[in-house]
């Protein structure tokens, strides 16, 4: 396996979201892409399958991240929208084809630092979203 940058690799949902994760109401949007020359925006697609991508916002339910962000967004790249699996607000959610880029956040770097605060950070994507199996289940499972 040759690791290039961009790489998608698979994960399993319980190693992402150990504790799971509840949609945030009326949080589906679709993404957009930026066009510096043209100064215009676009529906972003996926650089892989072609497929138009949406930004899925949920609440990560971690108790170690007490006092911090809980709010992660994954991009589903899908035909058309994907739809909460219940219509419930909060409704706890599984992603199907869940993966994992790494890479280097460099946003916190400035000239006039001698440290730099770059960090490794994690961009998610699917292919689709679902209502989450009850703890139960996904613990026998």
């Amino acid at each position: 396996m040759a690791v290039t940058v961009g790489i998608r690799l698979p994960v399993a949902q319980g190693d992402v979201f150990p504790h799971g994760c509840h949609l945030v109401p009326d949080s589906i949007t679709e993404a957009q892409d930026w066009d510096e020359v043209a100064r215009t925006r676009s529906p972003a697609m996926d650089k892989l399958t072609g497929k138009r991508v949406y930004h899925v916002r949920v609440i990560d339910l971690d108790p170690a991240l007490e006092g911090r962000s809980r709010e992660v967004v994954v991009k589903v790249a899908a035909d058309r929208p994907p739809a909460p699996p219940t219509r419930q607000p909060f409704e706890p959610v599984e992603f199907e084809g869940l993966t994992v880029t790494p890479y280097s956040d460099t946003s916190r770097c400035t000239r006039d630092r001698a440290r730099c605060g770059a960090r490794m950070a994690f961009s998610l994507r699917a292919t689709g979203i679902k209502a989450a199996r009850p703890a139960q289940a996904r613990e026998s499972a």
